[in-house]
């Protein structure tokens, strides 16, 4: 075998070889992308299927809120 073809069947594989390194890149880059899709579509799913969720009510009453021209600190007090 000819020298010059020696090179050329290598240099063709190696460009073989980048090219499918660079797919194989461009598709592992897209896999989060493409897990966080597909588990906010299983979320969605459930939350379609599912029971609808029960809010429970406090244990006590509500807390107090103070008003501002009841606290010290406040310029309004002033």
């Amino acid at each position: 075998m000819d020298g010059a073809a020696f090179i050329i069947i290598i240099l063709a594989i190696a460009g073989v070889a980048s090219a499918l390194l660079y797919a194989l890149k461009g598709i592992l880059d897209q896999l989060p992308d493409v897990f966080d899709s597909a588990r906010r579509a299983g979320d969605a799913w459930k939350r379609l299927r599912g029971k609808p969720e029960v809010v429970t009510k406090p244990d006590g009453p509500p807390l107090p809120v103070a008003d501002p021209e009841d606290d010290e600190e406040s310029p309004a007090a002033a």
